[in-house]
């Protein structure tokens, strides 16, 4: 008994080592846009459109896979305008350094992004992102460096 415990917590831990959550994004119609928009600001070396499946006889994308910087996996469906997006989810980025926060923020914000606060935007599709350098809970374990955060918009390192 003791060998078939082990053998299925084996098996068990196995299946888990081969999981993957990925985050999926409910959109409309502009799936493909966006994995487009995407790829194209965080560069296509660090980031590339891995699958699209296109609609039943229809040359529109139904779902697009993007893979993004740090082998991070996102799913956006084009599933109609039942759901929405909200910022009560957002995808964080940990940037190295002010440069690549200044860069991906000026690039979420183009074409009607918005900015909120300390360090979240909605880029032009409604999905919302905070951008972040590296070491940000170092930055705020202090009040003061706590207080600094609060009062910005795009953090400034």
């Amino acid at each position: 008994n003791l060998f078939l415990l082990c053998l299925e917590s084996t098996h068990h831990t196995l299946l888990l080592l081969h999981m993957r959550v990925t985050t999926c994004l409910w959109f409309n119609t502009q799936a493909e846009e966006a994995a487009n928009f995407y790829v194209s600001l965080f560069g296509a070396d660090a980031a590339e459109i891995t699958s699209v499946t296109r609609k039943p006889g229809s040359p529109d994308a139904l779902v697009v896979h993007v893979r993004l910087p740090g082998d991070y996996s996102l799913t956006l469906l084009n599933g109609g305008p039942v759901y929405t997006l909200t910022p009560a989810a957002s995808l964080v980025v940990h940037c190295a350094d002010q440069a690549e926060i200044d860069h991906l923020w000026e690039g979420l914000l183009a074409d009607g992004g918005v900015e909120s606060q300390c360090g979240w935007l909605t880029d032009k599709f409604g999905v919302s992102w905070r951008v972040v350098p590296r070491n940000l809970g170092q930055l705020i374990s202090n009040a003061g460096g706590m207080r600094a955060m609060m009062g910005m918009k795009k953090l400034d390192v």
